[in-house]
């Protein structure tokens, strides 16, 4: 069983990862910049995704610089090879089975990654270890169980479908990889591998149905649909009557909490 739920090659991934983009790039972007991240740091993005990160990092580290930007699948990263940046590096990579790069980073960002990986604590302290001294640490994930996503509608038949539908989603999620709870540890995780100047940062917003968070959370579903009826986690109506929840401008919902966390390797 692959750990990875969201698959790159389904047909809702790119409007998945356009949607991720969107709503969390410019929180990755804020951290990064508070981080400090300048010209001639070697930079690996881990899950690049469409790789809007990391052409903000190949931007920002400039010739001088390298960003290795690696994913389980780097169909969706493809466009950036087009770019003819000789410091940005396009790799398949599975960071919860293959080896690390050998050479150390000055930055490592990691975001709805570790969350899908069943080993997330050895590939932390991997990450951990494949920081320069003085590098930098950062990991976003969602913690899917933290917060009731339904408290904003006063529908009640309408949050019971949505929470149990969301309730397969994590569900489904948790079967591939971690177990609820990663998000809100990352705090102290970062602290129990020996990083300092360890903080952490969660966001969460509420959204109507047709809004920008909408497409994403219908990708979810869609993606996960056949293993959700397999498993008798929901009924193809309650696929299709949750879907139709997300286009209604009477639903509202809330964004599982993105967590933010991010340390310094000692640089001794």
């Amino acid at each position: 069983m692959s750990h990875y739920v969201w698959d790159n090659a389904a047909p809702h991934a790119a409007q998945r990862l356009g949607s991720l983009a969107r709503l969390h790039d410019p929180t990755t972007v804020r951290h990064l910049d508070a981080l400090g991240v300048g010209e001639g740091w070697r930079c690996w993005e881990v899950g690049g995704g469409a790789g809007s990160i990391a052409s903000w990092l190949a931007r920002r580290v400039g010739a001088s610089g390298h960003v290795l930007v690696t994913d389980i699948d780097p169909l969706h990263l493809e466009p950036l090879e087009t770019l003819g940046l000789a410091h940005l590096q396009v790799q398949r990579h599975d960071v919860g089975r293959d080896p690390f790069p050998p050479e150390p980073f000055d930055l490592i960002h990691a975001r709805l990654v570790l969350m899908h990986i069943p080993t997330a604590d050895q590939v932390l302290r991997q990450l951990v270890l494949a920081l320069k001294p003085g590098g930098c640490l950062l990991i976003e994930d969602y913690d899917l169980r933290f917060v009731d996503r339904t408290f904003p509608t006063a529908n009640p038949g309408a949050a019971d479908l949505f929470q149990r539908a969301y309730e397969a989603v994590a569900h489904v999620v948790e079967r591939h990889g971690r177990p609820p709870g990663w998000g809100r540890e990352l705090y102290q995780r970062l602290r129990a591998e020996g990083l300092v100047e360890v903080g952490m940062e969660g966001q969460l917003a509420v959204w109507p149905g047709g809004s920008e968070r909408a497409p994403l959370d219908k990708a979810n579903f869609e993606q996960v649909r056949d293993e959700a009826l397999e498993h008798g986690l929901l009924t193809e109506q309650e696929i299709t009557d949750v879907l139709a929840l997300m286009d209604d401008p009477l639903f509202a919902f809330s964004s599982p909490i993105m967590f933010s966390a991010w340390g310094r390797r000692p640089a001794n």
